[in-house]
């Protein structure tokens, strides 16, 4: 007996199977690797930096200046923001004896901090520089150049808890119109020998960078101040005026 022929099973239903897994793989690689992703921003090196100017917290007229070179994605300026400046607001700064001036100091090392500063600026705009720059130090864990390539994300989600305008903080950050002040004011850090961040500078003394000081340790150059400026006032009232030389009429005070 002839035997029946053996029938050869289709194979092209499985070629077509893997032809259309390989499209759509590709697909979605391409998808992968050419969709939009979130950027840091970047200054155009050619804007000229302006004038130096700090964003003040406190009494301007306070018997003790300091002075604040800081960068956003800092690690040590962020712990000194959500651990020590606390009571020195409650204090030392709400209470009038010191005055505190913020200057950006964005370090080229961190990638996000550029946006951090423009973010900050924008909101000083509507009036809350300071509480855009707590809530970027106490979030530097979402935000920092390690962890993402999208701050701008997280920082308008900051802008929105925070009730700014967002869309009048959106197109500033676009503008960038205060890219000559951060540029000015890291200049300035520059021109007074800044090495790192955070730096202090308390009346005419300089804290070393490298550890951010406690509150007893800031206040004790606070206080240094203070004994300075209480001397110079006893020694300027203790001063006699000359006596007057014979024949001579001293003026009535």
């Amino acid at each position: 007996m002839a035997k029946a022929p053996v029938r050869k099973r289709n194979k092209n239903p499985f070629f077509g199977i893997l032809v259309v897994v390989g499209i759509v793989g590709v697909a979605a690689l391409g998808y992968v690797l050419t969709r939009p992703a979130g950027k840091p921003l970047t200054v155009d090196p050619n804007i000229p930096p302006g004038e130096a100017e700090g964003y003040l917290m406190g009494n301007p007229n306070a018997p003790v200046q300091v002075i604040e070179f800081g960068d956003f994605e800092c690690p040590g300026c962020g712990s000194f923001a959500n651990v020590t400046e606390p009571d020195l607001r409650t204090r030392l700064i709400n209470t009038g004896t010191v005055a505190l001036r913020f200057f950006d100091f964005p370090l080229s090392g961190h990638k996000n901090t550029w946006t951090a500063h423009t973010s900050a600026s924008c909101a000083a705009d509507q009036g809350k520089f300071w509480e855009m720059h707590d809530r970027m130090y106490a979030g530097q864990d979402e935000w920092n150049g390690e962890v993402t390539n999208d701050p701008i994300k997280v920082f308008k989600r900051y802008a929105s808890e925070m009730g700014l305008d967002v869309t009048l903080w959106e197109a500033c950050l676009v503008a960038q119109p205060h890219a000559a002040r951060i540029k000015a004011n890291s200049a300035e850090g520059t021109r007074r020998r800044i090495q790192g961040t955070p730096t202090f500078i308390i009346g005419d003394k300089m804290l070393p960078w490298g550890s951010p000081p406690t509150y007893d340790q800031f206040k004790r150059y606070v206080d240094s101040v203070l004994t300075t400026q209480a001397k110079s006032d006893t020694a300027k009232k203790s001063v006699k005026p000359p006596a007057a030389k014979p024949g001579e009429a001293q003026e009535s005070k």
